[in-house]
């Protein structure tokens, strides 16, 4: 992962980089442990369960991290779905879970 790859996904990393001081290094260590968080996990669980109010807290702390590290394809996905769990919208999350999911791997890859 680097600062080129991840404009070319849609990363404001000049954002990013000053929420981080410039330090590019930290930068990079922030997003990565931000992507591989266990909450995109549980989002899921919560969201196969039914559990609305879980799905809720898991969207809404993975909306934070990918609002704070700029990176904006991920945040408009999960701001989607955080709002829509926010009023307790009945709907099939499947599709923009998992769009969630694929976002999440473009920018680990």
């Amino acid at each position: 992962m680097n600062i080129e790859k991840l404009r070319e996904l849609g990363a404001n990393t000049d954002e990013g980089l000053e929420r981080c001081m410039g330090m590019e290094d930290f930068y990079l260590e922030m997003i990565e442990l931000g992507l591989k968080d266990e909450r995109f996990e549980a989002l899921g669980k919560s969201l196969e369960e039914g559990d609305l109010d879980g799905a809720f807290e898991h969207a809404h702390a993975i909306k934070g991290v990918a609002g704070n590290l700029a990176l904006t394809p991920l945040y408009e996905t999960v701001s989607e779905i955080t709002e829509n769990l926010r009023t307790k919208v009945q709907m099939d999350y499947k599709i923009p879970y998992k769009k969630l999911l694929e976002q999440r791997e473009s920018f680990l890859q």
